[in-house]
Order: C-alpha cells, then sequence, then structure tokens
C-alpha cells in the first residue's frame, strides 16, 4: 500500500492544502504513518513512543484528526490527543512531558477557512524541509511500519496557562492590576486559552471573539493584516484601554497596538522584549529575520545585545536558536520565540504575557515603549506573483549584477541591499510562487529611490513589481 500527495502540499515549513480539493483523509493518515515509521526509526530500542495531536477550530479539523490518529497507531506508536486549542499549546504539551517525543498540531493558521494543514515537532525539534520531503519519499513507496498503538486524552490547557503566568512571577501585583487591556482572539483557535488567561490576570481585560468559529465570521485571522485590527482598535479607543492584543488563528502570531491605536509590527515588539531581556541578560544574542527594521538590530546593539539577522521561516530561526543559545528571537510575521524562562518555540498567548511583564519592568507604558521608537518609513512585505521556476534564479541573477558593485549587499535569505538611503529586500518565497520585497528609509525621497532599485533590478531579471499576490 502506498500513497502520493498532491505536490502543493508539501511545503517547506508545514503541509497546508485545500480540503476536498488537495487535502483529506487519506492524506493524514499518510502522513500519521510516516511521521511514526520516522520516528520509531530514530527511537531504536524505545517501546513506549508517544506522539501528542492538537487541532485547531477549523471545521474539518475533526476529520483530519481522526485519520492522522488512525495513521499513527496503525504504524505502531501511542497518541495524546490534547484536543483543541492554539499550536503553543500543542508545542507545550510535547516539551513539557517526559514521555512524549513528537507533536503535531492540525492547523490552517491564517489561511482562509477551506485551507488545513499540520505543524510537526520532532524529538524537541521543528520538523520542516527535507523531514517533509521524507514523508512524501515514504507514501510513495508505502515504507511504512507496521504496528498497533494506543490512544489516550489528556487536559494540558490548564497546566499551559499556569506555566504561561510564570512570566509573571516577582512583578508587584499593584502595577499589573493596573493595567487595562483589550483582547481579539479572532474567533480562532486561542479563543478558549485566552479566556482562561485573562480571568487570572489582573487588572481590567476586553476581550472580542473568543468563540471559536472556523468559518471567522467577524474578520480574517491574520494580524499583521492592519485591516483585520479594526475592531481591537475601536475597541481599545471606545473603552480608553492601555494597549490591545491580537492573535492568529492558531496562536502562534501576534498582533498588538497602543493606547493610540497606532500597530507594533513585529520588529517593534522585538525592540521591547529585547529592552527587558537585556536588561537581565546583557550581550545576548537576539535573532530576527531579514525582513526586520534597522531600527531593531541598532536597538540591540545600542542595549549591549548581540543582532543577528537570519532567514524567513519560523522553523529556520528555531534551529538557529538552538545553534546559538539565543534567548529571544522573532519575525516580522509576529512569530516571537522565548528562550528565556520558556521552551524557545513561537507563543502568541506567551509573547503577550510577556509584554505585560516587558511594560511593568521598563516602567514605561506599551504606548510609551512605542512611542519612542523612531519613526521609519517602510513598505508594507509587497508580494507579486513569479513562476516557480524563475523565483529564485532571478534572485540569484540579482545578486550577480550586485557583486560587481560598491553595493552591500547581505545574501542572508534573498538580497537585502544598504545604502546611505536605507535598505531593499528582495527574497524568494519558500512556499509559495512570490517573490518578496521589502523597503525602509527616513525619507519618501529616499523610499522612492530604493523602490527604484527594486522595480530596476527586476526589469533586468525580465520581471516586474506588479499585481500583489496575497498570501
Amino acid at each position: 500500500m502506498s500513497h502520493s500527495f498532491d505536490p502543493t502540499i508539501l511545503r517547506e515549513y508545514d503541509i497546508r492544502g485545500v480540503i476536498g480539493k488537495t487535502l483529506g483523509a487519506d492524506d493524514a493518515r499518510a502522513i500519521g504513518r510516516g511521521f511514526a515509521t520516522l520516528l520509531r526509526r530514530a527511537e531504536r530500542g524505545n517501546n513506549e513512543i508517544k506522539v501528542a495531536v492538537g487541532c485547531d477550530g477549523r471545521t474539518s479539523s475533526p476529520m483530519l484528526e481522526a485519520a492522522l490518529v488512525e495513521g499513527l497507531t496503525a504504524s505502531g506508536v501511542d497518541v495524546v490527543r490534547v484536543g483543541m486549542g492554539p499550536t503553543p499549546m500543542l508545542y507545550y504539551a510535547e516539551a513539557s512531558a517526559e514521555d512524549v517525543q513528537g507533536g503535531i498540531q492540525i492547523t490552517g493558521s491564517h489561511n482562509p477557512p477551506d485551507y488545513n494543514g499540520f505543524k510537526m515537532v520532532f524529538q524537541g525539534r521543528p520538523f520542516f524541509g527535507v523531514d517533509i520531503a521524507r514523508l512524501g519519499e515514504l507514501a510513495e513507496a508505502g515504507d511504512w511500519l507496521e504496528g498497533n498503538g494506543s490512544v489516550e486524552d489528556r487536559d494540558v490547557m490548564q497546566a499551559y496557562i499556569d506555566r504561561m503566568l510564570e512570566a509573571l512571577s516577582g512583578i508587584e501585583p499593584a502595577a499589573l492590576s493596573a493595567l487595562r487591556i483589550g483582547w481579539d482572539a479572532g474567533n480562532g483557535a486561542a479563543g478558549p486559552a485566552l479566556e482562561r488567561l485573562v480571568a487570572r490576570l489582573p487588572g481590567e481585560n476586553f476581550c472580542l471573539y473568543t468563540e471559536v468559529d472556523g468559518h471567522f465570521p467577524n474578520h480574517h485571522p491574520d494580524p499583521t493584516d492592519e485591516a483585520n485590527l479594526a475592531d481591537l482598535k475601536k475597541l481599545v479607543a471606545d473603552k480608553n484601554l492601555d494597549f490591545g492584543v491580537a492573535f492568529d488563528g492558531d496562536g502562534d502570531r501576534i498582533g498588538a497596538i497602543d493606547g493610540e491605536g497606532r500597530v507594533i509590527w513585529g520588529d517593534q515588539l522585538l525592540m521591547i522584549y529585547a529592552e527587558d531581556l537585556l536588561g537581565k541578560l546583557p550581550s545576548s544574542t537576539i535573532i530576527a529575520d531579514v525582513k526586520a527594521s534597522r531600527a531593531l538590530f541598532d536597538h540591540v546593539a545600542a542595549l549591549g545585545g548581540k543582532p543577528l539577522m537570519w532567514k524567513t521561516g519560523h522553523s529556520l530561526i528555531k534551529s538557529k536558536m538552538k545553534e546559538t543559545g539565543a534567548p529571544l528571537a522573532g519575525e516580522m510575521s509576529g512569530h516571537v520565540f522565548f528562550a528565556d524562562e520558556y521552551y524557545g518555540y513561537d507563543d502568541a498567548l506567551y509573547a503577550a504575557v510577556r509584554l505585560i511583564a516587558a511594560s511593568v519592568r521598563l516602567g514605561k507604558s506599551v504606548t510609551q515603549l512605542r512611542g519612542d521608537m523612531p519613526a521609519m518609513l517602510n513598505t508594507p512585505e509587497l508580494r507579486f506573483q513569479v513562476d516557480e521556476s524563475r523565483k529564485f534564479a532571478a534572485i540569484s541573477e540579482v545578486e550577480a549584477r550586485l557583486s560587481g558593485t560598491d553595493a552591500q549587499v547581505n545574501d542572508t535569505d534573498g538580497v537585502r541591499v544598504t545604502t546611505s538611503d536605507g535598505w531593499w529586500l528582495l527574497r524568494a518565497s519558500n512556499t509559495q510562487d512570490v517573490l518578496v520585497a521589502r523597503a525602509e528609509s527616513d525619507t519618501q525621497a529616499g523610499l522612492d529611490r530604493l523602490l527604484a532599485q527594486i522595480d530596476e533590478q527586476l526589469s533586468l531579471s525580465g520581471l516586474e513589481r506588479g499585481p500583489q499576490a496575497g498570501h
């Protein structure tokens, strides 16, 4: 018996597809069989291998979960079902339990309602890239181990909330009780955990859309799109709150606004976290992806930290953290990773608690911390369609042309070029047939010149910064 996946669903960082078109129960079963086989082969001599399984609130998640569990047990591993919740709760179930060797969350993240997919952890490390490709090879060959695993249910939500709240230990309760915060779960999987969390937080907390609904009736659950923060902005303004926090569909990416309704982007949140962390862990390495503002890298250096620019992608960042021992990392997309006093995975609820802690410890409101940041002019992430066969080649062509000039080029992930005007970035997406561009300057004229340089390079490669591609 073998299985062939639709080639579009085995992506760099996870598995994701459209239910009924590119992804179904047979795929979930094959993923379970392949994952269990790889884990048993890696854990030779261990006869009690367990995999934690969780899911988000999409309408297709129960069906995929049932098939995934079938596949895992059919290849001889035991399953610990942790139920519906945010992806980081699944990560917690895997990281905190000594008897669990792997974890799989069924989630479509921030994609439209008809999408779903899988995020995986293998022996405490991210499972991505060649790992995911290996699942496809095993399925094609039908190279699966046989077995008969068991299934148990384990309620971890309370322990997960307890663990997050440890971030506030040692902070004066009076300082916390003065805070008034708005929260928007976006009808995503973080809703029930958020309700339990705010019930135990001091101060006043006001929640939006904590009821899980896989149709996302109020707004799309992607806090990196400012349009999706409109309801949270209104809540913060109407009730005169200190700040607001929003989550994506599976609770691993955070969005935030200050008391004046200004968005605090991923790299700006990292500036706040870095200032707090470097006060107690001086000289630490702090990682951010290539899309992050120069202001962040300058801020970390000015505080005595060691800024490290790395590749975009939550799995790539997590791996680099383990390699360097960095206690903190983050991405523009709102993934924030704390290895300091936590497990090193991306958890938006925990990041929200750390934002509260940072504000109190630094003695500044979130609004003041946001207001103190340098005013930079930058583009949003510009994404445009390019043929799959051309995307990496085009980046190589740009790099080759610039190598013969005096341009200051960082090739960590694509091409990031620094000039007297600021910087611009051009990189190929690992998950879609798009190129991603971004630019930042102190002035509008400078920004225009940087965008003109991007356009020039694209033109020389026979491309243009044409129609925007969606996520």
